[in-house]
């Protein structure tokens, strides 16, 4: 049992980020599907070239490039000695939620390559629904948990 001391809070907090985290996750699958169902039952097309396809490919390569450099930078968080720069590693330098824009740039490409009109209009509802409620919930966690050395990251690179 633990003693209800900081580690056991700290271990709280970093247990509910991934859950908001996860969420947030849920959030971009469930909306991803009503996209996909919307599109199947629908058949909307928005791009008569079919050239632009490309362009969603090259999305589908970007944003799975990003969300690896994500997770890969992410596991070697140094908490032990937290300042601003422990947070300012890798793509977390540019953003704070690479993970985040990487799902966003995969989903949209998914959408511009098949010309899935809701697929694509669905990712912009799940982007901007998962940066105003999971995210700023997420933002204030790290904060409370890091305290001064993350709101000075917070302040520094853009969400």
């Amino acid at each position: 049992m633990h003693s209800g001391g900081k580690e056991h809070h700290d271990f709280h907090i970093g247990h509910n980020v991934h859950r908001v985290l996860a969420h947030s996750y849920i959030f971009y699958l469930i909306l991803f599907l009503v996209g996909v169902a919307l599109d199947l039952a629908f058949k909307p097309k928005i791009f008569s070239n079919p050239n632009i396809a490309i362009i969603g490919g090259v999305f589908l390569v970007l944003a799975s490039a990003l969300i690896f450099w994500a997770q890969s930078t992410s596991r070697n968080l140094d908490v032990k000695n937290v300042s601003k720069e422990t947070f300012c590693k890798g793509p977390y330098c540019y953003t704070r939620t690479p993970t985040h824009w990487g799902l966003f740039i995969l989903m949209l490409g998914f959408g511009i390559l098949t010309n899935a009109l809701f697929v694509i209009i669905t990712t912009l509802i799940s982007f901007f629904v998962t940066k105003t409620v999971f995210l700023r919930k997420q933002e204030n966690m790290l904060e409370y948990k890091y305290g001064a050395p993350y709101a000075e990251y917070r302040r520094s690179v853009r969400l």
